[in-house]
Order: C-alpha cells, then structure tokens, then sequence
C-alpha cells in the first residue's frame, strides 16, 4: 500500500532562538525535519530555516507528525558539540502526549529494547535479544473517561520511542497511524505528541539553556 501523498503544512516552524551558534525553532506536526526521499520531499523544516540562515545543519529530528522544539547548529563544530550533548543524555527532552486508557500508575520507567522492523520499515519493534537498549520515563498528568495525559522524558533516542514504548504498555498515543489500535487512531486528527521542553547547556557560553513549547491541541 503506497504511503499519503506529502501536504506539508504552508506556516512554521516558529523561530523561538538564534544566535551565532545555534537556532531553535518549533516545528508543525506534518513537517519532516530533513528532506525526505524524492523531489516532493525536499520542503521540511530545516530548508525552511535556511532560508533564513542558510548556515543551519541538523542536530536532532522530530517525526513529521510528532510536533515541538527542534535544534539546529550554525557550524559543524557547533554541530558536532551539540551531538556530543545528545548523546551524552546531556539535553533534557520533555514530550506531552495523550494516550489511550490509564495507566495503572502514576509515574514509572518503560525500559523496552528497540530494533528496527525491517520488513515493515519504518516500523520499530521491541527485541529482548537484539534490540538497542530504550528507556522512557513517563508522568500521569490528568486522566479522562477514555484518554490520559503523560508527559514524557525519552532517557535514550531510538526512532519512534515514545510511540513504541507507549502502545507495547496498551496506552498507545493518540493519533498514531503506526502503532495505535483503530480506535486510538480515530479519535483525534492528528498525533497528539508534542516536543515541550528542551535543555541543555550551551557549547559555547557555557549558559543553561531551557526552551518550552505550548501544547497546540486539546486532550480530546
């Protein structure tokens, strides 16, 4: 079955920061953060950011759909710093998302091997034998008849985590057209995954940067 065609959304990402080192900036969901494969794949959100500084190279991505915070270096060494931090686990990442039904508690640490699903790419899956070790802390925020608000804070940087982890524990995220059963699929518009926070401190400087990112939707 041949993906949806690409219907980039025509505004953002929003510039939150720049200076001479690095940018940050937030993302719409429905935006890739690099190109893509293919001519039509080319608008995303870093070639939107060079247009306005040209000098913009990618540090981290976010999933087209997954909306939020996004960093960008200004030079490869400020490039290869800001790398070093991520992998590290020296940036602090926050994610806000609803997902499906309620946790039994109210805090607890996911810790799910992920390897990718090759035969069904870009699928990943939980692997107890070859799988990269995963783990994401999670937060009850509010609860609801059907859904639950958590926030989120990826301890590692697999592809897909948050989605993975969530919808292996039965509380898929909202939205998810991968890993969220038909129901959790329909019941909102859009992947209720949200980057809130970024912080980390800067190559440079040496300054404590903390970056936030308001919640664009609603808990259905």
């Amino acid at each position: 079955m041949s993906s949806p065609p690409y219907n980039p959304p025509p505004d953002g990402p929003a510039h939150i920061y720049a200076d001479d080192w690095l940018i940050v900036v937030d993302k719409p969901t429905g935006l890739l953060s690099v190109p893509g494969r293919g001519p039509d794949k080319a608008d995303c959100a870093r070639s939107r950011v060079q247009e306005i500084w040209p000098d913009a190279l990618t540090v981290h991505r976010l999933d087209m759909a997954t909306s939020g915070l996004l960093l960008f270096a200004r030079s490869k060494d400020v490039q290869r710093a800001l790398s070093r931090l991520f992998e590290q686990g020296a940036v602090e990442k926050t994610y806000l998302a609803d997902i499906w039904g309620s946790p039994d508690r109210e805090a607890g640490l996911i810790d799910l091997p992920l390897i990718t699903d090759w035969p069904n790419r870009p699928r990943q899956k939980v692997d107890h034998e070859s799988g990269k070790p995963s783990q994401t802390r999670y937060d009850v925020l509010a609860r609801h008849a059907a859904t639950s608000r958590v926030r989120l804070v990826p301890l590692t940087g697999r592809s897909h985590q948050l989605r993975v982890h969530m919808a292996e524990c039965g509380h898929a995220i909202l939205g998810d057209d991968l890993y969220a059963p038909l129901a959790a699929r329909r019941h909102v518009r859009r992947l209720h995954l949200h980057a809130a926070s970024l912080t980390f401190t800067h190559p440079y400087t040496g300054d404590r940067m903390v970056f936030q990112s308001p919640c664009p939707f609603q808990t259905p």
